[in-house]
């Protein structure tokens, strides 16, 4: 349903009565953009299950079968706001990663997500919620395992140049992408310290970590295999 602009019959070519101002409606596109961000404002306070197409709907300020002309249910916007916001924050973090410098790289990757989570914050939350529908860029899981995917090109580059095996760098990418997803959860809601000083942490416990590297680590619980 394409909304249109809408004139008032009623006016008069009288020079006694004055024409009645025009009502300008929402364009179709308008009209989606509208419904995209009021179904993303309320998946991320109330989850998927506890919005209703009523609800997103009134807000509005429309009938619900407007709702299903533009996206078929809840269900088909709820798969369109979250492939937005996967695509978005793959892109903030794949495209910071600009510098030479591997510390840098993680200073930039670690920024990235955390200016997601500041800037997107009802998107963040939806992410990180597990989805009830199959979405066709994956689950927040598969996202954080393709910004992984870059890292671990320059953790092989680094791990070639220092004498380690290049064939781990999936593993530590890995594990360095999720140390820092998972803080970011946490900050999402106690934004304590500040998002400098979290990446700063991040980043000195990675690039640390890394520095102190053994080439052949070993156990030294009882427990071998």
């Amino acid at each position: 349903m394409i909304d249109a602009v809408a004139t008032d019959s009623s006016s008069t070519s009288s020079n006694d009565k004055p024409r009645r101002a025009r009502r300008t409606r929402m364009t179709g596109a308008e009209r989606r953009q509208q419904l995209l961000e009021i179904g993303r404002t309320l998946f991320a306070a109330k989850g998927f299950e506890g919005t209703s197409v009523e609800e997103i709907a009134a807000k509005a300020g429309v009938s619900k079968p407007v709702v299903y002309e533009h996206f078929g249910g809840k269900e088909g916007l709820y798969a369109v706001v979250v492939d937005r916001e996967m695509r978005r924050l793959l892109d903030m973090v794949t495209g910071s990663l600009t510098a030479g410098h591997p510390r840098e790289l993680l200073e930039q990757a670690a920024f990235a997500l955390l200016d997601y989570i500041e800037e997107s914050t009802d998107g963040f939350r939806i992410l990180v919620r597990d989805s009830p529908i199959p979405q066709s860029t994956g689950s927040f899981a598969s996202l954080i395992s393709d910004i992984a995917t870059q890292v671990e090109d320059i953790l092989g580059k680094e791990f070639k140049s220092r004498g380690f095996d290049p064939k781990l760098a999936p593993l530590y990418a890995q594990a360095l992408v999720g140390m820092v997803a998972l803080t970011g959860q946490w900050w999402l809601d106690v934004r304590r310290p500040k998002k400098a000083e979290v990446a700063a942490h991040l980043v000195n416990l990675a690039w640390h970590g890394l520095d102190g590297l053994e080439p052949r680590p070993r156990l030294i619980g009882h427990r071998k295999n």
